[in-house]
């Protein structure tokens, strides 16, 4: 039986590298081209007060709705306006205050064009990405990115392939390069995604996940070892922290002190805490970030700490399964 056309076939891998490899090439040779106009464009960008409105149509439209998005999350305010929209009352989105972004391969789409006179009217300024430097998009704006590439991925060099990918990754290189010149941090990225793997791990502090209260383990530097595992077994973090008389943390008793304690001796009802309890424990402040504490205890092969304030004073224990509860881990 012979094998179905639509069945995958080494020539399939081999399409994919084509695609791949020219798609490749195109964003390279828009890399090498790059002039003091992509400065210009970067310039207005960090100049405007109001927003950046990205807008194109068709497989354009998806390219600079996903442009707006890179910005608005890299620290340049943006909004996605579709270009057919426009016409029929998106058009009020757009101010003198805001940065206008038109993209088109052609560089001669109707939608597009409609919505230049109402913003050269409202005194917006233009940056224009297109594959035609000569195309009525172009002329009228203030800025043209250019866009061309040598040939589409799609072997019928019809589908928008290797244009799309340009304009992509050159709106990649306009939002990173305004991130870099605002000093756009992790902080800020992390605001923008709070409900993202880096947000939590950027905005979770000990103090937001550490145990308190009745919830943390303490016995005094008195209390005797049978005391001592009774309150270990009751607050279920294999350990308890030691304080002296006056709250102040002295040492901590752990799981492991307690194996390395009955490989020593064969009775402990006599032994005194003092005697076998871990002094000068590790532990670290409520205002350290939660993934810092993460790294702490995976460096130091720990399972907990004791949170302790700037007078010394303990305020909280923490357990590698906390972290792993709030997904900072």
């Amino acid at each position: 039986m012979s094998a179905s056309p639509l069945v995958p076939s080494a020539h399939a891998l081999e399409m994919a590298r084509d695609v791949l490899q020219t798609e490749a090439a195109a964003v390279q040779a828009l890399a090498a081209r790059l002039d003091d106009r992509f400065t210009r464009a970067v310039e207005l960008l960090l100049l405007c007060k109001g927003r950046v409105v990205v807008s194109g149509i068709g497989k354009s439209g998806h390219i600079a709705r996903k442009i707006a998005a890179t910005l608005a999350s890299t620290g340049t305010p943006a909004i996605f306006v579709h270009a057919a929209e426009a016409a029929h009352g998106d058009l009020g989105m757009i101010t003198s205050d805001d940065v206008l972004v038109a993209l088109s391969y052609s560089g001669e789409g109707d939608e597009l064009l409609m919505m230049l006179p109402v913003a050269k009217r409202e005194g917006t300024p233009l940056i224009s990405m297109t594959g035609n430097a000569s195309s009525s998009l172009a002329r009228l704006a203030d800025v043209h990115l250019d866009v061309r590439v040598d040939k589409e991925a799609c072997p019928l060099n019809l589908a928008p392939t290797s244009s799309t990918t340009a304009m992509l990754a050159l709106g990649d290189a306009l939002a990173v390069a305004c991130l870099d010149a605002r000093g756009f941090g992790p902080d800020d990225f992390a605001r923008s995604h709070p409900a993202g793997a880096l947000g939590r791990r950027l905005l979770t502090y000990v103090s937001d996940v550490m145990r308190t209260g009745d919830r943390i383990p303490r016995v005094t530097i008195d209390t005797s070892l049978i005391e001592a595992l009774r309150e270990i077994s009751s607050k279920q973090l294999g350990m308890t922290a030691v304080l002296d008389a006056e709250g102040r943390l002295q040492g901590i008793f752990t799981d492991g002190d307690l194996r390395r304690l009955l490989e020593r001796a064969t009775d402990v009802r006599n032994v005194k805490l003092a005697d076998v309890m871990t002094r000068n424990p590790l532990t670290i402040a409520p205002g350290v970030l939660a993934a810092e504490a993460a790294q702490l205890m995976d460096q130091r092969k720990k399972n907990q700490l004791l949170v302790v304030d700037a007078s010394g004073k303990l305020v909280g224990a923490l357990h590698m399964h906390d972290l792993m509860a709030a997904k900072v881990i």
